[in-house]
């Protein structure tokens, strides 16, 4: 099931998530930008969602790669800030995939 992307005021970056994201070579920059797009698809993650709710966010960033993005959605201060869990660009069957699910969304 796909969900809309609910709004968020910003994003909760620390040196934990920061460093977690960008081990797999994809940017702050790029995160930022792709989940900020409204264009990802965005799924729950059921199966990482023991202590709060995880989502996964699969799209394309600015320069046309394929990026998997895991985060949270924290409340802080009275409004919603998007906290990325982990990010990674995406292996071939992922790209099928999404690339199947986007065309099946065009089609509706």
């Amino acid at each position: 099931m796909v969900t809309e992307p609910r709004s968020f005021e910003g994003f909760d970056w620390d040196g934990g998530n920061r460093t977690k994201c960008q081990q797999h070579g994809v940017s702050i920059e790029e995160i930022e930008t792709a989940l900020s797009s409204g264009a990802m698809l965005i799924l729950p993650d059921t199966k990482h969602s023991d202590e709060e709710d995880r989502l996964i966010a699969t799209g394309k960033t600015a320069s046309g790669r394929h990026i998997f993005v895991v985060f949270t959605l924290r409340e802080s201060g009275g409004g919603t800030l998007l906290r990325p869990v982990s990010a990674r660009y995406m292996h071939q069957r992922e790209i099928e995939i999404y690339d199947q699910a986007r065309a099946e969304i065009a089609n509706r």
